[in-house]
């Protein structure tokens, strides 16, 4: 898969892409949506785990501001970012960011997109956009105030509060905190944790985890494809066989 903004590392069970424009501090423009689009659509045709991290010490920090300049509302009614962020959340299998330093404006967005966020004790969270005369409208309105509740969602939304890495896994919007040079290391570690569970438990319970609402009917008809699934027999017997011995 080649691409002009990120590093895209395809393995067996995941992918690992880094975010790659130094001189915009990985600021998210055209070319990484589109590319990032391309990403999403092989994890739509091949499923596997996604890690997303950033180059240099930068998760993203922000969007682009020059493209921001031009836009007008037409391409505001795009959804140019948000249509990309909700198709990272959907994707089939679970997708890991690891944020080292600024994720801010649309790089933040990007990470609350995500399943699960590993940071770096430098990391920080931030949406800047009212200052620019602009709302964070690529999730963070809905997504951050599911991840931390409404109250600190408002303080970093309407007082332009960020969130530290502390405070960030305090808050449980991140996992764990761990040292810059092992950041990529954990979050391998993570999704190596991941690709050990059933990869069609895995989707089903993205998919009844992500549901609004939730109802025990959509429990019941994921656990009945399941269970009639070769690989729950076999992960069973294999269970039961250590067991006995």
């Amino acid at each position: 898969m080649s691409a002009t903004t990120l590093l895209v590392e395809e393995l067996d069970d995941r992918v690992v892409v880094t975010l790659r424009r130094p001189q915009a501090r990985n600021a998210i423009n055209a070319a990484m949506v589109g590319e990032l689009h391309d990403v999403c659509t092989a994890l739509e045709q091949r499923p596997r785990l996604l890690l997303l991290t950033g180059d240099g010490g930068t998760f993203a920090a922000g969007a682009d501001i020059g493209e921001l300049r031009e836009r007008g509302r037409d391409q505001a009614l795009q959804g140019i970012n948000s249509r990309l962020f909700d198709r990272i959340a959907r994707l089939p299998l679970p997708t890991v960011a690891a944020v080292d330093g600024y994720a801010l404006g649309g790089g933040a967005e990007l990470a609350y997109a995500c399943d699960i966020r590993l940071a770096s004790p430098a990391a920080v969270f931030g949406n800047p956009e009212p200052g620019l005369g602009i709302l964070a409208a690529a999730g963070a309105c809905w997504r951050l105030r599911d991840l931390v509740g409404a109250s600190v969602a408002k303080q970093v939304l309407l007082a332009g509060r960020r969130l530290d890495a502390d405070d960030a896994h305090r808050l449980g919007l991140v996992a764990e905190v761990v040292p810059a040079d092992d950041l990529v290391k954990r979050a391998h570690a993570l999704l190596d944790r991941m690709a050990r569970s059933g990869e069609l438990a895995l989707r089903l319970t993205k998919l009844v985890a992500d549901a609004p609402g939730g109802h025990p009917v959509t429990d019941d008809l994921a656990q009945a494809i399941l269970f009639d699934s070769a690989e729950k027999r076999s992960r069973m017997d294999a269970f039961l066989a250590g067991g006995r011995s």
